[in-house]
């Protein structure tokens, strides 16, 4: 496993928390030299990493980031094209298909299939990736939960499958898909109402975000806030399905199933590129 983004995860996971503890914005020199490296190799991590200067970035990581997503970058779900549970879309610049298991098959705990696995790295340290032979139905995120935890996890929503490691076999689905380049496929395990909740995600911009509620609305059922959260939480596929991407309505990041800091990283780190890409 390439360790380059892990190193970069790691350093950005660290700024974060001096960000956290700091009285008032840090210096670039402060937080440079906090970290224990020099500002010219900072600046080059950063800048190499998202596309931004730490300076920049830091607005990115402020805790109240969030609340200016949602004022400036909300997005509608009633106006965002139905895709369908069989459909295609674009997730930066990767292409992405996807298609749903059926309740029958869910039920039965995806009795009968094979799911390979392998250990990858991304912008956000290592992954777990797991995919059937019709696509990616897992990705966890192992910085902030350990790789033993992140590996039960992904396992106990498919009791019944078979299980094996073999990276070399699905890394040309996994690669693309951390890289946010090329085409990938995503095999969709869940129940219908999750699916429901997960086809909503897809349809949230890079750079964008929405709230619980408005999902809920969105695909007709808005009393259901809390179980709409639950089901934004038991996503498989991180990520590439964007959970990282729904907030509460009030500005709070409400939870992440790999860890706040790993949402945190996700939302700065799509808002930072977007706005490099704006100008």
């Amino acid at each position: 496993m390439d360790t380059e983004h892990t190193y970069h995860y790691g350093v950005m996971a660290r700024a974060i928390a001096l960000i956290d503890k700091a009285d008032s914005p840090l210096t670039l020199d402060d937080l440079a030299a906090q970290m224990g490296m020099s500002v010219a190799h900072f600046q080059r991590l950063f800048s190499s990493w998202v596309g931004v200067s730490p300076k920049r970035y830091q607005q990115y990581l402020a805790l109240d980031h969030a609340k200016v997503l949602l004022r400036d970058h909300f997005t509608t779900l009633a106006t965002a094209d139905a895709v369908g549970l069989s459909g295609s879309g674009r997730l930066h610049d990767l292409f992405m298909r996807w298609e749903a298991m059926s309740p029958g098959e869910f039920k039965r705990g995806a009795a009968g299939q094979t799911i390979r696995w392998g250990t990858f790295d991304s912008p956000f340290g290592p992954a777990v990736v797991m995919a059937t032979d019709r696509g990616i139905c897992g990705l966890g995120f192992t910085a902030e939960t350990g790789a033993d935890a992140t590996m039960a996890d992904l396992m106990a929503r498919w009791p019944n499958a078979r299980f094996t490691e073999d990276p070399a076999t699905i890394r040309h689905w996994a690669e693309p898909a951390l890289a946010m380049q090329g085409e990938t496929r995503l095999h969709m395990i869940g129940a219908p109402f999750q699916l429901k909740v997960w086809e909503a995600l897809l349809a949230i911009p890079s750079g964008h975000v929405t709230t619980y509620s408005e999902i809920a609305g969105a695909i007709g059922t808005p009393r259901a806030v809390r179980a709409v959260g639950t089901a934004v939480g038991r996503n498989p596929v991180s990520w590439l399905i964007p959970c990282h991407r729904a907030l509460r309505k009030s500005g709070g990041l409400g939870g992440y199933h790999w860890g706040l800091p790993v949402k945190r990283a996700m939302l700065a780190y799509e808002s930072a590129q977007s706005d490099a890409k704006a100008g």
